[in-house]
């Protein structure tokens, strides 16, 4: 009786835990961005169906330069976006893009985004 309870027990706790690692989804949709490269050229990115756990996305095109930025979002995703001006989505200079709508300017720098 022991070993079918322990069984059922184990059987139960696996299964919850794949539920909830199920759960931590990614957000559907495109969130843009424009950077500057190396040679001066404004150029666009994009992060397709971002994960929206409560995960920090470093912006990849500026991650290592540590004076650029990146500029002009766009929030396509089915969640709002809060973008950081500094790196590792901390500080009070930060913004928030409402979902399927939201927009910033030229103006609107950041080098981290979270999606929630």
């Amino acid at each position: 009786m022991r070993l079918r309870t322990t069984l059922v027990s184990t059987a139960s706790a696996v299964a919850l835990v794949l539920t909830i690692a199920g759960t931590a989804s990614a957000a559907e949709g495109e969130f843009s961005y424009r950077y500057t490269d190396a040679a001066g050229e404004t150029r666009k990115a994009e992060l397709i169906d971002p994960d929206n756990a409560p995960v920090c996305i470093e912006v990849p095109e500026v991650a290592n330069t540590p004076d650029a930025h990146a500029f002009r979002p766009r929030n396509q995703t089915n969640v709002r976006a809060i973008g950081f001006k500094a790196s590792g989505c901390v500080g009070t200079d930060s913004f928030e893009l409402a979902a399927k709508v939201g927009r910033g300017s030229d103006k609107t720098l950041f080098r981290s985004v979270l999606f929630a």
